[in-house]
């Protein structure tokens, strides 16, 4: 069974030396009344201050004393605040890459992407010329892989891009909200919609109507909204008579 330590009795009376150390380091957080002292080796004690601090409930001036063999003195060895059980603590420090959030980004912020960001793969640039491979052939190759879109050193993976598609389905410009419920026809059928290239194109596009909250945004084929381009404007009615008499037109053969 490990040994009690037993408390110094110098360790343990040098009261005032702890606080007046404390003191020299609380500044503004001051010093509260003496909550006990604890033996922590042999002549060596820790003596207990509450922080009078309110933004600091809980916390503890903690001041180590020692005295060596043999001597009388008493010196002040550690001076430090510590928090108690059930005191104020500041949140868990969280990393840059884990609080930024989806529409975070502000002008002037950059956000580099890790190079093992799972949306991304590397893509074909066609930058330099393979030995085996003819000028003239060549040239031609990087024509196509520029019109196809294919000239980047990054492009998106398979995983980029079907995590693209599930956040979009399940946003303001996807099939399950009000406005597609109510809206006369869905967003396929409108001359508004501008259909994205590639695969993503199948099920996406980009809205062209000015009037609507979705103008210049991604919405899917099955959304919809109430400014589909077949909307026609209600009927008038019936165009009234020609009147019987005309006080309207000028004759001026009575000239």
């Amino acid at each position: 069974m490990p040994v009690a330590k037993v408390l110094d009795r110098a360790c343990a009376e040098a009261v005032d030396l702890a606080r007046e150390a404390a003191e020299g380091r609380a500044g503004v957080m001051g010093v509260g009344e003496h909550l006990g002292v604890v033996a922590d080796d042999v002549r060596v004690a820790t003596h207990l201050f509450a922080c009078t601090h309110p933004g600091y409930p809980g916390w503890t001036w903690q001041v180590t004393v020692a005295r060596a063999s043999r001597a009388k003195a008493v010196t002040v060895s550690e001076v430090t605040m510590l928090p108690g059980v059930g005191s104020l603590l500041a949140p868990r420090w969280v990393p840059w890459t884990e609080r930024v959030g989806a529409g975070d980004l502000t002008p002037g912020v950059l956000m580099p992407t890790p190079d093992n960001d799972p949306r991304i793969e590397p893509g074909f640039t066609a930058a330099n010329l393979p030995p085996d491979a003819e000028p003239a052939e060549w040239s031609a190759t990087r024509a196509v892989v520029a019109e196809l879109g294919l000239g980047r050193e990054r492009v998106l993976s398979p995983f980029g891009r079907d995590e693209a598609a599930e956040r979009w389905l399940h946003g303001l410009g996807g099939p399950d909200n009000p406005m597609t419920s109510q809206a006369p026809a869905l967003c396929e059928t409108c001359a508004y919609f501008i259909a994205l290239t590639g695969p993503i194109g199948r099920s996406f596009g980009v809205c062209a109507n000015e009037y609507t909250p979705s103008d210049g945004r991604v919405v899917s084929r099955e959304h919809g909204c109430g400014a589909h381009s077949d909307v026609t404007e209600p009927s008038r009615g019936e165009q009234p008579s020609t009147p019987v008499w005309d006080t309207v037109t000028v004759d001026f053969g009575l000239f």
